[in-house]
């Protein structure tokens, strides 16, 4: 009879400790922990070949051509699709998500300007990439700045 009073109890205990969970908590942990790793390597690849080609890295107008065109436009563009795949389950963290698409559609944008202004031999397209790429990069620290903000909040730590 004792065994039957202690299961219920450890029942009902592990039902309240449920009941007492943080639902934008568990979201941030899933979010950072198994849906960021793998499109942060993606990222960072396609940026890296980007900057192979540009500022100090420049060669010349034709490799950076090819290179934004055929490498950095279709592994960001794959970037993109798997970032807008994710999936948030709570508001405040789904604000800060469509950020990140936001910033990472106007950087890719800004790769496109690039190869316009390129075939078009346009510096006025270029400058306006460029204009892209910062605003671009101020979104992405807004974006980390809110996600971190929105961590602390909730007490979740990133690393």
């Amino acid at each position: 009879m004792k065994y039957k009073v202690l299961v219920v109890f450890l029942l009902l205990m592990s039902t309240l400790v449920g009941c007492g969970s943080n639902p934008v908590q568990d979201d941030l942990i899933t979010y950072i922990n198994d849906s960021l790793p793998a499109l942060a390597e993606q990222e960072l690849e396609a940026i890296e070949l980007y900057e192979s080609v540009s500022g100090p890295n420049y060669i010349d107008d034709e490799t950076m051509y090819y290179t934004i065109f055929d490498e950095v436009i279709p592994k960001y563009g794959d970037f993109i699709d798997d970032l807008e795949k994710i999936e948030v389950k709570t508001d405040e963290l789904n604000e800060i998500h469509e950020l990140y698409i936001e910033a990472a559609n106007l950087q890719n944008s800004a790769f496109l300007t690039i190869i316009t202004a390129l075939e078009e031999q346009d510096s006025e397209k270029i400058n306006e990439a460029n204009g892209k790429l910062t605003d671009a990069r101020k979104m992405i620290r807004d974006y980390q700045k809110k996600l971190s903000t929105l961590a602390e909040e909730n007490d979740v730590e990133i690393e």
